[in-house]
């Protein structure tokens, strides 16, 4: 009996040092989700706090007198990007609204992109300037502003540049493949339904038409005239007579100038003190959306974490 009371007493020990283990165990797991929330709700008030500090310090500091306005045109202009005409527009009318402002910078640094998207921008800064004759609009061209880029600064008061920055690429382009012969190779065949006799043209799984790239050319070609058009508008007689201009070639900041594609030397720190006369720069470029900016942070936070793991996972295989 007394080992049979034993071996029951050992049981119930057991169970109740196993059940006082989990009590433990889950209180710690409830004490480790209590920790990552908290810490959850710490980053997104400073996501909070980060995101109107800036421009709030911006207006304090220069509050009270003159400042120079700056809005940057980064990257591909497309109405998806940073670069969107709703993006850049934003930030101009802020700049232009505001009382304080002395002149305005537009830095720009893009490959170019949506002509539709250039244009837009392009009106709205030759709208800004009639109903603002008093506040020039300076464009400062950085790495590149070619393309749509250009056609965007084309309609600035004047454009600074760097002598390495690469300008122009006045043109028109539409990118297209064509896998015909890939198809039959493979025994594939492509099926196409359509109602509309040329509701299929440009496929490029079927063989090109002369008819259809005529018509492309010609679209293509509309589309460049605008493009020079707004050039001729916004340059005016600075642009110099040269018929390889509108070839789509780029070239040098310092080419530029001699082409009248630019006007001079001069980085956004130089255009705010010598020629706005503004020395103190606030920065009016529109933020993307807070659960934007957040949910990309997220996202290139665990992409880093994962490739951390994934590279440390490999270095232990032996």
């Amino acid at each position: 009996m007394e080992g049979k009371d034993g071996r029951d007493e050992g049981w119930s020990r057991d169970v109740i040092e196993r059940l006082a283990f989990s009590a433990v165990t889950e209180q710690r797991r409830a004490r480790r989700w209590s920790i990552f929330f908290k810490v959850l709700l710490a980053f997104y008030l400073l996501a909070l706090l980060l995101l109107y500090m800036p421009r709030d310090w911006g207006e304090v500091t220069a509050a009270g007198k003159k400042h120079t306005a700056l809005v940057e045109l980064s990257g591909a202009i497309s109405d998806s990007s940073e670069a969107s005409a709703d993006t850049v527009i934003g930030g101009l009318r802020d700049a232009f609204k505001d009382k304080k402002t002395a002149g305005v910078i537009l830095r720009a640094n893009s490959p170019g992109g949506s002509p539709v998207q250039s244009s837009y921008i392009y009106q709205e800064i030759r709208r800004l300037r009639e109903l603002h004759p008093d506040t020039k609009l300076y464009a400062v061209i950085t790495d590149m502003c070619a393309s749509g880029c250009y056609y965007v600064v084309s309609a600035a008061d004047e454009i600074y540049v760097n002598k390495s920055s690469i300008v122009g690429s006045i043109g028109v382009r539409m990118d297209s493949f064509g896998f015909v012969d890939t198809l039959d190779k493979l025994g594939i065949e492509r099926r196409l339904y359509t109602a509309g006799e040329n509701k299929g043209f440009l496929d490029p799984f079927l063989p090109s038409k002369e008819a259809d790239i005529d018509h492309v050319e010609k679209l293509l070609g509309d589309i460049h005239e605008q493009f020079k058009s707004a050039v001729r508008d916004g340059r005016g007689d600075r642009l110099q007579d040269l018929p390889e201009l509108f070839t789509g070639l780029v070239w040098t900041g310092e080419e530029g100038i001699g082409m009248g594609l630019v006007d001079k030397i001069g980085s956004a720190g130089y255009v705010a003190r010598e020629v706005i006369g503004e020395e103190e720069i606030v920065d009016f470029t529109q933020e993307p959306d807070l659960l934007e900016r957040l949910s990309d942070r997220i996202g290139v936070a665990m992409a880093r974490a994962m490739g951390q793991l994934m590279v440390q996972g490999s270095g232990s295989i032996h």
